[in-house]
């Protein structure tokens, strides 16, 4: 039986290494990529690396961004005092697409997960927390979260988790703790979520 060139072998190694593809999905792409012209495969092996090394993360929300402070952070027009916190930036950015939030966001790069070994500690609730007596330090009267992360266990688990460190934070009855409402489904990631359900779930955001 003959075998691969090992430049065919390591670039589907390298390429089922990436989430939801498997290997005859990675063999797949990587022939695709082998009878494609070399333009194509060096704009893209190009902006792979631009990707890495020209992707910044904001200061104030932890998304990714080209500048020091997203446009996000840098738009006067945002309500400050009403924080928005996903899991990732990408659920930011569908949050966005969907129009129906003026305020500004805190990307927590995941949620609790112990099976993925993922804590407390490796989130960025602390910042979050600091952003928080921050506000309420300005004298900011009306401060509210919107704990959109997914409805997923450990989405759930990660937000009554907040919820439980802003109340111990002397933070209690200074902030409105509200809850990602009605149209999603239990278990949903937000990433997977259409604009309108995300509009309908900002909209009858709940008291957590």
């Amino acid at each position: 039986m003959s075998r691969l060139p090992d430049s065919v072998t390591k670039a589907i190694s390298a390429i089922e290494k990436l989430p939801g593809i498997g290997p005859k999905s990675a063999t797949r792409l990587a022939f695709y990529l082998l009878n494609t012209p070399n333009k194509f495969v060096s704009n893209l092996a190009k902006s792979l690396v631009d990707l890495k090394k020209n992707t910044l993360i904001c200061k104030e929300c932890f998304s990714v961004s080209d500048r020091d402070i997203c446009s996000v952070c840098d738009d006067t027009k945002r309500k400050k005092e009403l924080i928005c916190v996903v899991e990732r930036s990408i659920d930011m950015m569908n949050i966005e697409r969907a129009g129906v939030f003026d305020g500004v966001y805190h990307v927590l790069g995941g949620v609790i997960n112990p099976l993925e070994h993922t804590g407390p500690d490796n989130l960025k609730i602390d910042e979050l927390v600091a952003r928080l007596k921050s506000l309420a330090g300005q004298g900011k009267k009306e401060i509210e979260v919107v704990l959109a992360t997914g409805l997923t266990m450990e989405g759930e688990a990660t937000a009554l988790y907040i919820k439980s460190r802003i109340n111990k934070s002397g933070l209690e009855g200074k902030v409105l703790l509200n809850r990602i409402g009605m149209g999603i489904p239990i278990g949903s990631d937000l990433s997977y979520v259409d604009e309108a359900t995300l509009s309908r779930a900002m909209e009858s955001k709940r008291k957590l």
